[in-house]
């Protein structure tokens, strides 16, 4: 390096410039004036122990003891909480948590923050409790989260809040997916005092998620007691896997459920997996350990975009596992006959790639996602094979929620109509079947993706309304040699119309007679055939090309543009 000083500048004070350059840029360092004569040079000399000069060839450096004291400090951190916490979680069916993000990403963990959280408690409390950081997950980046369990039961404090609050920040300037691997007992509550009710508390969790949702997908797995404010993450996450014999999720414990209530219940009978898998729906699915519970995910974001601004990931196309040519002799004519509607979906979409989500909760509508020819599509179907497919308002609610997602997602929508319409009576006028249809309604009301639908048998009331016909903007419609539409079937539609005459016909022979020929007359009126010629719907398609047919359409309308109304937002969700 050459440096050029005044004509004034003594031989002295150059020396010492060139000194401290050398050092300052760990540089051979000439000074001279604006003559061009030389005034000093000074090399970089490196101090050994002593403090004296000495020059070290680079080979001959290596980890100081500061650092080596640092990488002992590190593990010690990642040692967890106490030992004989660590020798219970065995017993429990759990990993240690760091053996669980290893399991999880291996070789692909990118880095941690905040390792050194609490690191000068007076309490071991490694990490505060809360494990965040990034890594790739099945060839994706993703923010995650993990509890130590073996830190105060995986409780949430002050520093622990802080990172799981920064990691959700984050979420939203990456548009990454976040991964919820939870084990919270819930928060420290002889430390709330600095992260309940303030602004960046705990609260915010649940503000941030609602931030994040429908940005990106947020994907949650609880491996033990989720209580109180621990529960809500799972709740406001996109997909929640339970692991059974280890995972549950309530508003309170057993304990306080007691104390308040009188009620003497387990946690398991409170809010284990099957509660939450078939009654609350909150559960979207359960796995049976730790591994299983990474393969679902692997599933599942298969399906997934990273965020709202992408399509989903598309495969190579496979054939159906069954062939499209037995489609037809799964369906029965007879419109109350049941039968598995999955059997009609196997012969429609990619082999292997049905993955229906929430299988237990409302199974009068089947919901999960599959591909044709390699593009991701949601599936919303009636199951016959349930109450004849009658849409009860559990099974409302969860179409109309996945619709939700879908639409969030960029999936596109298969909905495969054969349903009687919305179930009638005081017990479902009760559990609020117009209010949970009409959120099904207004979900595929509002959903800008493509979508079509299929009138595999019936379609009756307001069944076809909610199974996107078309009324609902659908890109097609088109119908089975099967298919009927109408406002009921022909037996309610008989009694309605024509009770008090054929109750007139004394003859019970010639009154059955009667009633058949208006059976049948009715079902000619509602037939698919009159519905397309009346152009009702699109086309009608023996089921053998069903899989063809709708394999073309989703191709040739997969960039179709929607919009929808100016507003702030809908009231109905």
């Amino acid at each position: 390096m050459n440096v050029s000083v005044s004509d004034d500048t003594t031989d002295a004070q150059a020396q010492a410039i060139a000194q401290a350059l050398a050092s300052q840029f760990q540089d051979e360092v000439t000074v001279t004036n604006k003559s061009g004569s030389e005034l000093a040079t000074a090399a970089y000399e490196q101090a050994d122990e002593s403090g004296t000069a000495a020059q070290q060839p680079e080979e001959a450096l290596g980890p100081t003891e500061r650092e080596e004291n640092l990488r002992a400090e590190i593990e010690k951190i990642l040692e967890g909480g106490p030992e004989k916490y660590k020798e219970q979680l065995p017993e429990q069916g759990k990993l240690f948590v760091r053996d669980r993000i290893d399991l999880w990403f291996g070789d692909d963990f990118l880095f941690e923050d905040g390792k050194f959280a609490e690191f000068d408690a007076d309490d071991k409390l490694p990490a505060d409790g809360m494990i965040t950081g990034a890594a790739k997950f099945e060839d994706r980046s993703v923010h995650f989260m993990s509890n130590d369990y073996t830190v105060k039961r995986g409780s949430m404090a002050a520093k622990g809040v802080e990172k799981f609050l920064r990691m959700q920040q984050r979420a939203l300037k990456t548009g990454q997916p976040v991964l919820y691997l939870m084990d919270s007992s819930g928060g420290r509550i002889d430390q709330q005092t600095g992260f309940f009710a303030n602004r960046e508390g705990i609260g915010k969790y649940y503000y941030n998620h609602s931030l994040l949702s429908g940005r990106v997908p947020q994907i949650c797995v609880l491996y033990g007691p989720s209580i109180a404010g621990a529960a809500y993450t799972p709740v406001f996450a996109d997909f929640t896997i339970m692991v059974r014999g280890m995972s549950a999720m309530a508003i309170a414990s057993p304990r306080m459920v007691q104390m308040v209530t009188g009620e003497d219940i387990d946690l398991q009978e409170l809010g284990g997996p099957d509660i939450h898998a078939k009654y609350s729906g909150s559960a979207d699915l359960v796995a049976d350990d730790e591994e299983h519970a990474r393969e679902i995910v692997a599933q599942l974001v298969s399906y997934l975009p990273d965020n709202s601004d992408e399509k989903p990931p598309k495969t190579t196309g496979t054939a159906p596992a069954r062939s499209p040519d037995g489609i037809d002799g799964v369906i029965p004519q007879e419109p109350n006959r049941g039968y598995n509607m999955t059997d009609v979906i196997e012969r429609v979409v990619d082999a292997d790639s049905w993955f229906e989500l929430q299988p237990e909760y409302g199974k009068e509508i089947l919901t999960g996602f599959a591909r044709i020819d390699g593009r991701p599509v949601g599936v919303v179907a009636n199951q016959p094979a349930q109450r004849a497919g009658a849409i009860f308002p559990d099974a409302a609610e969860k179409a109309a929620q996945f619709v939700w997602k879908c639409d969030a997602y960029n999936v596109p929508l298969l909905y495969l109509a054969d349903t009687p319409g919305f179930m009638a009576g005081s017990s479902v006028e009760k559990e609020g079947i117009l209010e949970q249809g009409k959120r099904m309604i207004y979900a595929t009301s509002e959903a800008t993706v493509p979508k079509q639908c299929v009138v595999v048998r019936k379609a009756y009331g307001a069944g076809i309304y909610a199974m996107s016909g078309p009324a609902y903007d659908p890109e097609s419609t088109i119908g089975l040699p099967s298919g009927e539409i109408a406002i009921m079937g022909p037996e309610a539609a008989i009694n309605a119309v024509y009770a008090r005459k054929l109750n007139e016909i004394e003859d019970e022979e010639e009154r059955k007679q009667k009633e058949q020929e208006l059976r049948e007359e009715y079902r000619e009126d509602i037939d698919v055939r009159r519905m397309a010629s009346e152009v009702v719907i699109d086309d009608i398609v023996p089921p053998s090309d069903l899989r063809r047919e709708l394999q073309a359409r989703f191709a040739f309308y997969e960039d179709v543009e929607k919009d929808r109304p100016e507003k702030k937002h809908g009231t109905i969700l």
